[in-house]
């Protein structure tokens, strides 16, 4: 069995006509089981589309991406999203809805169209209160998320990617679009759930100082390819310097 919950073997996408090249370019590296990773460079060098490719979210012409030792194809894609949790740029909430029902909708993957129709079990009403709850969010369950703050909803996707249990944490730039203090409250809550529950977490981020703050290690993209890979000393001069 392989140290390593996450290995991604020279993955390659489509070529890209505008770009003159392909966004991921013959990408190999590994990811320890409870590390914390970011994931670093300049607008279009491949960040998001790499931690997108970790889930099949990107179709990939060449190469391999495993999970738990598990490659990820048509046949095992479902299995490997219920051992990975996804947090989107922005959020991807349903406005309309109520955080709870939010929370809620991270379950829906793993039940079938009938428990759907007959809406969610007590159980799992009781996981969303509690996950909302340990967010600082519980008096807020109730309420539309589109009345909720920036960095309250982005504590919503965390709860909703949370409730299935999920070994990793992927997020695509949590932090965009937040005042300091909500970048802070939603990096401390990924932080916590690292060193608590040795939660695996890889993240797109673009402030060298955040990163620099939460993450152990770095992955430093540059036209498709990695650049850098290891500790989060002198991110500043790696990331300037490519």
């Amino acid at each position: 069995m392989s140290d390593y919950i996450i290995e991604c073997h020279n993955l390659e996408t489509a070529y890209v006509a505008s770009l003159n090249r392909p966004i991921l370019n013959k990408i190999n590296c590994q990811i320890k089981q409870g590390e914390f990773v970011v994931l670093l460079g300049l607008n279009g060098a491949g960040k998001s589309t790499l931690l997108r490719s970790l889930v099949g979210l990107v179709p990939l012409i060449r190469g391999e991406v495993r999970i738990n030792g598990v490659a990820t194809n048509t046949r095992t894609i479902s299995q490997t999203r219920r051992d990975v949790g996804m947090l989107f740029q922005g959020g991807g909430l349903i406005p309309q809805l109520s955080a709870i029902e939010n929370v809620l909708c991270g379950k829906l993957g793993a039940r079938t169209t009938w428990q759907t129709i007959f809406g969610f079990p007590k159980r799992d009403r009781l996981l969303a209160l509690e996950l909302l709850e340990q967010l600082g969010l519980r008096e807020l369950a109730y309420q539309k998320t589109s009345r909720l703050s920036g960095g309250q909803q982005q504590r919503v996707a965390i709860a909703r990617a949370l409730i299935q249990s999920p070994q990793i944490l992927l997020a695509d730039e949590p932090t965009t679009g937040l005042d300091v203090i909500a970048a802070q409250q939603v990096m401390d809550t990924l932080a916590q759930l690292h060193s608590q529950q040795g939660i695996t977490i890889v993240t797109v981020l673009h402030d060298l100082g955040i990163a620099a703050k939460y993450a152990q290690s770095a992955i430093v993209l540059d036209a498709g390819r990695i650049v850098y890979q290891g500790a989060c000393d002198n991110l500043q001069e790696i990331v300037i310097s490519h």
